[in-house]
């Protein structure tokens, strides 16, 4: 690794020093090109790697290879999703640093909006879960914004969301479109509408029904694929892979009504982008994909429109980097939005 040698350095020094290092090294992150090559010299003179503080599994996935494969461990479960506050502190038009992360509390379909949060970034990945158009109501009361349209206006509703999306995408960016089957007709047309090719639909299969009043119980949600003309789309993984992929459901879901699993999430992201790219996610909920991201190394750009839900994705990155009980208001700021592309 790259290493500065400090010397002659006084006594206060040495102690600010010690301080800095210290909480630094909360900040940093691993070089997951170099690290690999470091670990091997280690192994070569014979050093005791069980010292470095990483499990076997972790050193035989970066010795092999696999550095992509290593997940970064948070101080919470990813899947933990503190509860809706009665009030809000986020506000609307407002951007927010969550690490390497953007929030915008905003609007999907506002193409100034999208700017906002964007500036000069192009998203090598839009994955996203908008309204369903189902009137959805969680055994809890939770309901969706937009999520009770006439057939026309959620159509409209749709095709502007998507172009906003498309126009900050990279040409070959692929992207992941969750909805439901029902609406699969508007989906699919709203993609049509601004020449984004649906190539596949995968299908992710819950480990239980959702129990509703149909013949036919739900028990599978399915999944726009396809990528943005212009380029080669980005495949990162093998041949092996199935339209149909076989997630359980997060236990705790009474926070937002349609939450995905961030294990899935996370298999999507490494499939279809490399670390350090953006991901943009213009629908965020409860943040699920912005954890994926913070997991796998790729930096998050996400819209919101309910401030309720942007304190919830602000307070559970937080938690899931500093700890619970840790100012969460302190540890996502809100930015100048002519600050974002830093």
């Amino acid at each position: 690794m790259p290493v500065h040698i400090a010397r002659d350095l006084t006594p206060e020094q040495i102690k600010a020093y010690r301080i800095a290092d210290n909480k630094t090294g909360e900040l940093a992150e691993w070089n997951y090109d170099l690290l690999p090559l470091e670990l091997a010299d280690l192994q070569e003179a014979d050093f005791d790697l069980s010292l470095l503080g990483f499990d076997e599994s972790e050193l035989d996935k970066l010795l092999n290879g696999e550095a992509e494969d290593v997940l970064v461990e948070g101080e919470t479960e990813p899947d933990a999703v503190p509860e809706t506050p009665e009030l809000a502190e986020s506000r609307r038009g407002e951007v927010y640093r969550l690490g390497d992360h953007l929030l915008m509390c905003g609007d999907a379909t506002d193409a100034d909006d999208a700017a906002v949060l964007m500036g000069e970034v192009e998203a090598d990945l839009w994955l996203t879960d908008p309204p369903y158009n189902v009137n959805y109501e969680g055994g809890t009361g939770l309901t969706i914004q937009n999520d009770n349209m006439s057939d026309s206006k959620f159509r409209e509703f749709l095709r502007l969301a998507f172009a906003c999306a498309k126009e900050h995408m990279k040409p070959g960016a692929s992207f992941y479109i969750y909805h439901a089957d029902s609406e699969g007709y508007n989906f699919r047309g709203a993609c049509h509408d601004i020449e984004l090719t649906v190539r596949q639909c995968l299908i992710w299969k819950k480990n239980s029904l959702v129990l509703g009043r149909q013949d036919y119980q739900w028990l599978h949600e399915p999944i726009l694929y396809g990528w943005k003309e212009g380029a080669a789309h980005s495949w990162h993984s093998d041949r092996s892979q199935t339209t149909v992929i076989e997630y359980d459901k997060p236990k705790q879901n009474d926070v937002h009504p349609t939450m995905k699993p961030v294990e899935m999430l996370v298999y999507l992201i490494k499939n279809s982008s490399q670390r350090e790219e953006t991901v943009l996610d213009t629908f965020g909920g409860s943040g699920s994909s912005l954890i994926a991201c913070e997991q796998t190394g790729r930096i998050c750009r996400m819209m919101e429109l309910d401030e309720k839900y942007c304190d919830v994705i602000r307070r559970r990155w937080a938690e899931f980097v500093h700890g619970e009980g840790c100012d969460w208001k302190e540890k996502t700021p809100a930015i100048e939005p002519e600050t974002n592309n830093s």
